[in-house]
């Protein structure tokens, strides 16, 4: 090196980066939106099979480029991609989790339990709104819409062409429900990270002004699943019933035992036990308990006739763990229903998780999500302007981010200021940004929830999203009272945010107990 380069890099190394203008903030972002408006018009539904991850990672690349003009270094840059990556890590584990849970389920005969017994339970007239009941309440008693919709979801998505329902509108009721019950429990850590970033608003009462937003929103989401069981052709409602609950009993064996690992999980999650070690425990003994209940379909799963029973069920457990189970009844409907799971089922969603968060974490090192962010603040005169910032903010941050917790945390700390110099109850903060930020990130298909949800059920993002009617009406009625002031609580002014936890950086923040909620 000569002494006239030594003399110019420490300048440059300690050159501070430039404040990003508005056209670099919208340079990434313009690009995002045009690479997936041109993958979704290409591709259709398949876009998420690979087409979109290579739109997100191109948007990444661009927002870098824009960020490195601005005088960011390229190892900062190169951190901060990999620091959002890190921030999903506990999601992507629970995700191969969930996929080995499905494939050792099935194997064991815990889906097929549920559906045999569904069929007799329910019709497809009151299928959609049953399954968004049943849903919610078990979201409410685990906390936990991502481990309600990788099990009872399955199932009734599973049951819904057999009953003669549609699985899109399933999945949108299994959504809807499990969002519900998951911002309506105090042991939903999103309920918990809420408020506390917002800060001055205890749990309980954050949970006691969503009422007035959430309840409206299931009563209608409800309502308009009736109208669709109601209103769907008679001759779609035929079935069968007892003859497709005698099909599966002729392929599985049926009985309670086979919901262990249902209940094992439930407890598993009363008790707070991380998500990834509850599930993963869970999918191992459903693999194991194959064995026991299962034995003929474990063979033939296997198909070595001549290895012992032993190393039959570590080699099955191991296949449908990795790869998921395939069922090989010979009955058509009975094997595409049920040969599902496997961990790499999910690498594709996980590609597009890690695209996504990509974007994200440059999109927030080099300051382009405040820049985007700012001028709307400023523009949100009345108070019905500034929750539909709120709302707006936190859409728009689920779909440039792909992460619900970018989503959540930042609007959280962002508008908590603004709210307090208004003298707005800081829990009417918190409200809108669970109505917006919370339940819109299972409608984004390349949000880390939407992605999830649609590897779970087996039904596209796009396909189920006109069906979320809780998670459409959410922000609807929240913007409603935004406007109108109806259930908008009033504080003294004090022009400074109320107490709150440290500050975390979005990109950092993670769900309290390692996995979403």
């Amino acid at each position: 090196m000569t002494d006239e380069t030594a003399a110019v890099t420490p300048s440059v190394a300690a050159a501070s980066p430039r404040e990003p203008s508005l056209l670099d903030a919208l340079i990434p972002l313009v690009t995002l939106i045009g690479l997936i408006v041109l993958t979704i018009g290409l591709f259709g539904t398949d876009a998420t099979s690979g087409p979109l991850q290579v739109a997100l990672l191109t948007s990444a690349m661009v927002a870098g480029l824009v960020a490195y003009k601005n005088g960011f270094a390229v190892s900062r840059i190169r951190e901060a991609a990999i620091g959002g990556v890190s921030s999903g890590m506990s999601a992507l584990f629970i995700l191969l989790a969930v996929g080995a849970l499905i494939g050792t389920w099935n194997m064991a005969g815990t889906i097929p339990t549920v559906v045999y017994f569904g069929l007799g339970l329910l019709s497809a007239t009151w299928f959609y709104p049953a399954t968004a009941i049943v849903c919610g309440l078990v979201g409410l008693a685990i906390g936990s819409s991502w481990t309600t919709a990788a099990t009872l979801g399955v199932a009734f998505v599973a049951l819904a062409p057999l009953v003669g329902a549609d699985p899109a509108i399933a999945a949108g009721a299994v959504i809807s429900g499990a969002y519900f019950g998951d911002k309506m429990t105090p042991v939903s850590e999103t309920t918990v990270l809420v408020p506390s970033m917002v800060g001055g608003v205890t749990t309980n009462q954050h949970i006691g002004a969503m009422v007035w937003t959430s309840g409206p929103a299931v009563v209608i989401a409800i309502i308009l699943f009736a109208i669709l069981g109601l209103t769907t052709p008679a001759t779609e409602l035929a079935f069968d019933t007892a003859g497709a609950q005698a099909t599966l009993a002729g392929e599985f064996s049926i009985g309670l035992l086979n919901l262990l690992p249902m209940v094992l999980l439930v407890i598993f999650s009363i008790r707070r036990v991380p998500p990834f070690l509850a599930i993963f425990s869970c999918a191992l003994f459903a693999g194991v308990l194959a064995s026991f209940t299962q034995p003929a379909l474990v063979a033939e799963f296997v198909g070595k006739p001549d290895q012992g029973s032993l190393l039959m069920g570590i080699e099955a457990t191991y296949a449908a763990m990795a790869n998921g189970f395939v069922s090989v009844t010979g009955n058509e409907t009975i094997d595409a229903l049920f040969s599902r799971g496997g961990m790499s089922g999910m690498l594709t969603t996980i590609w597009l998780i890690l695209g996504a968060l990509s974007y994200a974490a440059i999109m927030e090192e080099a300051g382009f999500l405040d820049r985007l962010i700012r001028p709307i603040v400023a523009r949100a005169k009345s108070t019905g302007r500034l929750i539909a910032a709120v709302v707006g903010t936190c859409i728009g941050l689920n779909i440039i981010a792909g992460d619900q917790y970018v989503a959540i945390v930042m609007p959280s700390r962002v508008y908590r200021a603004e709210f307090a110099r208004r003298g707005i109850a800081p829990r009417m903060l918190s409200r809108a940004v669970e109505d917006s930020g919370t339940v819109t990130s299972p409608l984004v298909p390349w949000n880390s929830c939407g992605a999830y949800m649609a590897a779970a059920l087996g039904v596209s993002t796009l396909a189920y999203l006109p069906f979320c009617f809780f998670n459409l009406a959410s922000p609807l009625i929240s913007l409603l009272y935004g406007f109108t002031g109806f259930r908008i609580e009033r504080v003294q002014p004090t022009g400074e945010p109320p107490a709150s936890s440290p500050d975390i950086g979005p990109m950092a923040s993670q769900p309290l107990e390692g996995g979403p909620a």
